[in-house]
């Protein structure tokens, strides 16, 4: 038995003062969002419960499907990096990239550099180093396959996308498969929910449809994502049947927002190749965000 913690979107705050230099960009606007909307539910106290709240289940391994900081400037992705050598050791926690951790031009780049080590392939050199695709990346924990795989790509004011490639796609669906002849249980993370309709026009994924057939072709047991702070549950076409396609609310939304409050998946897998078993746990922010509640359990 094998279990996997998630949680996603993690806007760890408050935001630092930023120069005018790095505000003379698409940063003024989340700036200005920041202090009108995401201060005031988005609370690093909410994420600490929720962390010491996971820290009691035990998993074997935590998953983050992205947007780990907000605004992407130097001192933020620090505090991050602080925070993530905080949570764990980088070989029981992997991580993929948001919208928000490739804000502007260069951010990308930047936020790979200092994650690294949450990311980095089996087998993957030490050490990161210039033109590097850490994407996508195969980490293989007992009995399960972890695919990260990158949608986070710089968009202009105003726009929340992202992108899955023709390259990525290739590659993913030779891991996919890989994972399938060592007979593991495949589990893919993504930032943007892959699915039509999921997320508004201007904060969708491009390459929907090339991740469906990447699932169609290359087979997986799970698919888990973040992006819209939201906790749904669908499905893509596998070669072997449905696929479960699973969301989660923000690690760090407090009670009293439009947004469902902090949330993390618990996923227990058991059995074996051609046999496997899957059950989600959902455990919610209680009411007075003194810790969390189991609130749905789900078999797939």
């Amino acid at each position: 038995m094998f279990k996997l913690a998630h949680i996603s979107d993690i806007h760890l705050g408050p935001l630092p003062d930023l120069s005018l230099r790095e505000l003379a960009s698409k940063r003024i606007t989340g700036f200005v969002n920041w202090h009108r909307n995401r201060s005031r539910h988005l609370f690093t106290g909410t994420l600490d419960c929720l962390m010491a709240d996971i820290e009691k289940r035990d998993p074997d391994h935590m998953a983050i499907t992205g947007d780990l900081v907000n605004l992407a400037s130097s001192r933020e992705i620090a505090t991050v990096t602080d925070w993530l050598e905080d949570a764990g050791d980088p070989a029981n926690i992997s991580i993929v990239p948001g919208n928000h951790d490739a804000y502007v031009p260069g951010a990308y780049e930047k936020t790979t550099r200092a994650w690294y080590p949450f990311m980095r392939a089996d087998g993957a050199p030490a050490e990161w180093h210039e033109g590097h695709r850490c994407f996508p990346y195969l980490r293989v924990r007992g009995p399960v396959a972890l695919i990260g795989c990158s949608t986070a790509v710089a968009t202009p004011p105003f726009a929340a996308s992202g992108y899955f490639g023709q390259r990525q796609a290739r590659a993913t669906v030779n891991l996919l498969r890989q994972a399938a002849d060592a007979g593991l249980f495949r589990v893919v993370m993504i930032h943007h929910p892959p699915i039509h309709g999921a997320a508004s026009l201007h904060k969708r994924m491009l390459g929907i449809r090339r991740f469906a057939a990447t699932i169609s072709s290359g087979g997986a047991e799970l698919v888990i994502h973040g992006h819209t702070h939201l906790n749904t549950v669908y499905s893509l076409q596998g070669p072997n049947g449905p696929v479960p396609v699973v969301g989660i609310s923000s690690a760090s939304q407090g009670p009293g927002g439009h947004k469902p409050q902090s949330a993390y998946n618990l996923f227990t897998i058991a059995g074996e190749a051609g046999n496997w078993f899957l059950t989600r746990e959902r455990y919610a922010l209680n009411a007075d965000a003194t810790g969390a509640t189991l609130v749905e359990t789900t078999r797939f």
